[in-house]
């Protein structure tokens, strides 16, 4: 398999339970939708038939580490509105946020020339302003050396051992499952550059 490594100083994970929790943490693994849709922003053409198909086609593994995670206020409106003495207001309220810092991903590629092309552009984890960008050097990785590389992965799969982890927004908010895998140290204090 060929891996691209991509990095950024902080990246967040948006939890599919909580978008308006008072404490709201990145998640540690990324949903089959999360993957699809860096998958559709690295190789556009396969939007023409995301409709029909809308599994993931060209990402066949990936792993997720991270330094530490910060906790951020954010200013929020809530969606009501409140009518006193004729006057209209949207109150405001105060969220704390969960941000990685330091994210590194892996994504595997069966392919030396989708590896290529993914190698030449950024990715943002869920928000636009998370980008991470890509080494320049394409790894070659047997199965067992990737399963080496510390980190967080979503086996995308339903069985006895998996849980609900969201819902599919390719496919009609279709459940979604998986196991999670947790490999050597995902969340290093220092991670290597």
């Amino acid at each position: 398999m060929y891996v691209v490594k991509y990095s950024g100083p902080f990246g967040f994970i948006k939890p599919w339970t909580a978008v308006r929790d008072g404490e709201t943490f990145s998640q540690q693994f990324l949903t089959p939708s999360i993957v699809k849709g860096i998958e559709l922003k690295l190789f556009p053409e396969l939007l023409d038939g995301v409709i029909t198909n809308n599994s993931i086609q060209k990402i066949i593994r990936h792993r997720l580490s991270y330094s530490t995670i910060s906790s951020q206020q954010e200013q929020i409106h809530p969606k009501a509105f409140t009518v006193k003495r004729k006057i209209v207001s949207r109150p405001k309220a105060i969220l704390k946020r969960g941000v990685m810092i330091k994210p590194v991903l892996h994504l595997a590629f069966e392919n030396s020339n989708d590896a290529q092309r993914a190698s030449e552009q950024h990715i943002c984890l869920c928000r636009n302003e998370d980008v991470l960008l890509p080494s320049e050097k394409i790894l070659e990785f047997t199965e067992n050396e990737f399963d080496m590389i510390d980190g967080f992965e979503l086996i995308f799969s339903k069985s006895e051992d998996s849980f609900i982890v969201g819902f599919n927004r390719f496919n009609m908010a279709e459940p979604m499952y998986g196991r999670i895998e947790i490999h050597g140290n995902p969340t290093k204090a220092e991670l290597e550059e």
